[in-house]
């Protein structure tokens, strides 16, 4: 696997100039941002069809082990925060559970039996996506995961850095990033890792984009838990309707804090159209602030 591979474009690394080093694996962190590059068009793909499964509201899944196993986590941790991504449709699978998000979990990552295990106990099934995510595209915990999944009828989005390997083959939406040897043969928390990471943080991005919680560049579905996101909530509705700090904190207390409902009765609706309109217009702000104008039409 070009994972693992020893690479003589690192041969010596331990004797070079620091300076020399760092180049080199600064070099390493560019290789990454070009391979997800190159796999643009799956990722575009693949967020389109997690778009469409998911507004039957199933639920999110991310598996993994080892390093990918915790930026999958990590990816999936910071949705419900950023935009109020309900936990109840959020599913994070890692080999050897909570304990190994801090620490090395021996022969976790060889547990298929234990991850088609926790596919069932979870039921996973038609409604619900999963994104497994594994450098070596071979992990046993990871790909019965997605076996798994996929036998039950779950999308599957499958990303690696070595082609033609399982996880790849396997999944309905295999993204291969190419970032070849690591300048440390096999510590694929480098170059593999910054890929990784990218890919799915545009994944996730684009899913939350496609499914209406960002108007206009803004996270207007936020969770304003502390002081300032509050600030922060208050200045989109500043943005969004030109009105005075004095109606937007208004509103908001009205819409128990949620950007959306405020800013939908700041153009002059009550609360309970407010939530009707975003319904019809499948939570996105702007097709809702469309429908506000159409109201008087569709009642007659």
């Amino acid at each position: 696997m070009d994972t693992e591979r020893p690479s003589p474009r690192y041969s010596g690394i331990d004797i070079w100039d620091p300076a020399d080093v760092l180049d080199a694996m600064i070099e390493g962190q560019f290789a990454a941002v070009a391979a997800v590059r190159a796999a643009r068009p799956a990722l575009e793909q693949a967020a389109l069809a997690m778009e469409a499964r998911l507004r039957q509201r199933g639920r999110l899944v991310y598996a993994g082990a080892g390093t990918s196993g915790r930026l999958a986590v990590q990816d999936g941790a910071e949705l419900m925060p950023t935009f109020s991504w309900p936990a109840d449709r959020l599913l994070l699978l890692m080999a050897g559970g909570k304990d190994a998000l801090l620490q090395s979990v021996e022969g976790a990552e060889d547990e298929s039996e234990h991850a088609t295990r926790l596919v069932r106990q979870h039921g996973i099934g038609a409604k619900d996506v999963l994104i497994a995510v594994a450098a070596s595209g071979t992990t046993p915990f990871t790909v019965a995961c997605q076996r798994e999944a996929k036998a039950r009828g779950a999308l599957t989005i499958g990303i690696a850095n070595n082609r033609d390997t399982p996880l790849l083959a396997e999944a309905e939406h295999p993204i291969w990033l190419d970032t070849g040897s690591e300048p440390i043969a096999g510590s694929t928390r480098m170059k593999a890792g910054t890929a990784q990471r990218i890919a799915l943080n545009l994944l996730s991005s684009m899913l939350m984009i496609l499914l209406g919680r960002v108007y206009d560049g803004l996270m207007v579905d936020v969770q304003a838990v502390n002081q300032k996101l509050v600030r922060r909530s208050e200045e989109m509705l500043l943005r969004i309707t030109g009105r005075s700090r004095e109606e937007v904190c208004e509103a908001l207390a009205k819409a128990d804090g949620s950007v959306k409902l405020a800013a939908m009765l700041l153009h002059g609706c009550d609360l309970n159209d407010a939530r009707a309109l975003l319904d019809r217009a499948g939570g996105q702000l702007r097709g809702a602030l469309r429908l506000i104008g159409g109201r008087g039409e569709d009642a007659a």
